[in-house]
């Protein structure tokens, strides 16, 4: 839900159990207040562990037991990815949890002690206050096929930078090893580029293959494959090549390495895509969106990925309907 800052500020109530919580990576800090900023007991140690989580869970109701509260609010900073575990755990057990601003945590600090000095105890403290005055917001955390998209995103994201670093080795080889083999080939991605570049050989090593041996090599992944006069011309720069010769062995060894990569992050592309396609079935107003002129899968997986399911945003009433 989208609230303005009255209408947050509006849900804590005399009965609403405030805690704020500085995210660490190993141990975690809790603080509990009420509305009046009034501190309750002191200050909760606890780490990213089932049996830790639990004690947390139990601390905050022994809290609401003791000063009869109703309601509780969990605020925390959103560092890194280490508030994660928490914040799902925290949803399962239907406990309201939110998150403040980082650079409004720091500003604050300031003005309670002229100090931005990084503490996890006061900074629990920070977050707490900021939540009180209805400075945070409601994270999503995406479930079901919204979470299964935002996951298949962040992998094609992984692959898109291994296959960039890796065009990238491979180009570089050709350069060191076979340079004018682009000028032959104008880009070494095409099949029968590839294929060629599968036979393994240095310059020196291909000029003594046949014309019809690389074609009949060239035919195994492709029907139509470069004619003859291609093949010679390939020849012909083999043997005026300019490419190193030194550690041969080992460049032949790179070179089946780069190719094996590539192929492999290609295949896991395709792969990834299928799934994506699959997800999105799932997923009401996908035709909708497709039909817009402009608008393709990936867009829209990349939009349904971020903000997870429409219907919990609020919206003019039928706007959403049709």
């Amino acid at each position: 839900m989208n609230y303005n800052q009255n209408e947050k500020i509006a849900q804590i109530t005399s009965q609403t159990l405030i805690i704020g919580v500085d995210i660490a990576k190993y141990k975690h800090v809790a603080r509990a207040q009420d509305f009046r900023g009034l501190e309750f007991s002191a200050p909760l140690y606890f780490e990213s562990t089932n049996s830790s989580f639990n004690c947390f869970i139990e601390w905050i109701k022994h809290l609401m037991d003791q000063n009869k509260m109703k309601k509780v609010i969990v605020g925390m900073e959103p560092t890194g990815h280490y508030w994660l575990n928490l914040a799902h755990f925290l949803k399962e057990q239907n406990i309201k949890f939110v998150v403040v601003n980082p650079m409004h945590v720091k500003k604050s600090k300031e003005l309670d002690d002229n100090s931005p000095t990084k503490n996890d105890v006061k900074d629990a403290r920070v977050i707490a206050q900021l939540v009180k005055d209805g400075r945070y917001a409601e994270p999503n955390i995406p479930q079901g096929v919204y979470a299964e998209l935002r996951v298949a995103r962040k992998i094609r994201d992984l692959l898109a930078v291994d296959l960039q670093a890796v065009q990238g080795q491979i180009h570089n080889w050709i350069d060191r090893y076979f340079p004018e083999f682009l000028t032959v080939f104008k880009d070494w991605e095409g099949k029968s580029a590839i294929q060629l570049l599968k036979l393994n050989l240095l310059p020196h090593e291909l000029v003594n293959l046949s014309e019809q041996d690389i074609l009949l090599h060239l035919r195994k992944v492709v029907k139509r494959a470069v004619g003859l006069s291609k093949i010679n011309e390939l020849k012909q720069v083999a043997m005026v090549s300019i490419g190193i010769r030194e550690g041969f062995d080992m460049a032949k060894l790179e070179l089946r390495t780069l190719i094996d990569k590539y192929e492999l992050i290609i295949e896991k592309f395709e792969e990834l895509e299928s799934n994506i396609d699959q997800l999105l079935e799932h997923i009401p107003g996908v035709e909708q969106m497709l039909a817009i002129k402009g608008i393709g899968k990936d867009t829209v997986a990349g939009f349904f990925s971020e903000v997870g399911d429409l219907s919990h945003y609020s919206h003019p009433p039928g706007r959403l309907s049709n």
